[in-house]
């Protein structure tokens, strides 16, 4: 009797090296997905709304900032977007080896919940902490917000930079 050999018997070397065998004999059967009618005219349509939330959307806790950060050969830059940030709502700490960004972004107006056909913004309070690759000089630092792009730049501190003392007599 002359068995066929799966595909993955070939693959894995199961057949002599006589066999020609380069396609499948074997058709697998092809599954249709059902379609319900709503979805294909609602995907024909390409018109998507999604239902309205919760009103109390800054009850799912504190948001996470995206930033970007890349350095030049004197200074690591952090940038983020801070849009409807006052800068007065930001707090940014730095130490020699972490910048941390801390605010909230309050929706001025009030509307109601079924009145939202998309609601994709953020609003609450937000923080990120960034470690930073190399150690900065937090004195010389400095910080602006225009456009709303939050820009942070931080001097990198030379290590190999030296300096002599004298020593005093005294």
């Amino acid at each position: 009797m002359n068995m066929k050999l799966s595909f993955f018997d070939r693959l894995a070397g199961g057949s002599s090296a006589s066999d020609a065998f380069d396609s499948f004999d074997e058709e697998l059967p092809t599954a249709t997905i059902p379609v319900r009618k709503g979805e294909r005219e609602h995907a024909i349509e390409g018109v998507h709304r999604p239902a309205p939330l919760d009103d109390d959307v800054s009850s799912a806790g504190e948001g996470q900032l995206p930033v970007d950060v890349h350095q030049t050969a004197n200074e690591i830059i952090v940038r983020a977007f801070v849009a409807g940030v006052r800068p007065d709502e930001l707090n940014i700490s730095i130490s020699r080896d972490m910048v941390e960004i801390e605010g909230s972004r309050m929706e001025r107006g009030q509307i109601a919940g079924p009145d939202y056909f998309t609601r994709e913004l953020f609003w609450g309070s937000f923080s990120r902490t960034i470690m930073l690759p190399q150690e900065v000089d937090v004195d010389a630092a400095t910080a602006g917000a225009k456009d709303g792009l939050l820009t942070i730049v931080l001097p990198k501190l030379d290590k190999k930079r030296q300096t002599k003392l004298r020593v005093k007599a005294g």
